[in-house]
């Protein structure tokens, strides 16, 4: 079910590619792609210097209720991918599809087995953090079901 459920995210400094999104690759697919692969989208925004392709409403992609393709500043490459999922998808979903928690105790866990960590925003919410798939998951306000997945280059 959250097989095809990913954002994608820059992290600062991380040098390994994103993991592709419906074929969708942060870093390396540009806006063409994404036109190709989804058509025209609902709206094309600006946020914060960055050109947004929405997919909403009838063109949402399947699976999702929105999908939204950042676009790098003064490119036309993909930079992030927000997803919206449309089922509902929980904690114990996500640990089974992605992995579980690291263990704090061991310093370099094995590179086959992800596991997250859990971050926070200043004044947040918490999140998952999946370093070695570059997964993040961010939940409702009722800290249960997920809101939305971003997909970031992984970082070893």
């Amino acid at each position: 079910m959250s097989r095809f459920l990913f954002l994608a995210v820059i992290l600062s400094g991380a040098a390994a590619l994103a993991k592709p999104w419906q074929g969708i690759q942060p870093g390396v697919s540009s806006a063409l792609d994404v036109f190709g692969k989804f058509g025209e989208p609902t709206r094309k925004t600006d946020m914060k210097g960055q050109t947004v392709l929405v997919y909403t409403g009838l063109q949402a992609v399947p699976g999702t209720v929105q999908a939204q393709f950042k676009l790098a500043p003064g490119t036309q490459t993909v930079a992030r991918i927000d997803v919206y999922p449309a089922p509902q998808i929980d904690k114990a979903a996500i640990e089974a599809s992605y992995g579980p928690a690291c263990d704090l105790k061991v310093k370099n866990p094995d590179a086959e087995s992800p596991c997250y960590f859990v971050k926070e925003l200043a004044g947040k919410k918490p999140y998952l953090l999946f370093l070695k798939l570059g997964l993040a998951v961010f939940f409702k306000d009722d800290g249960k079901q997920v809101q939305s997945f971003a997909f970031l280059p992984a970082k070893e």
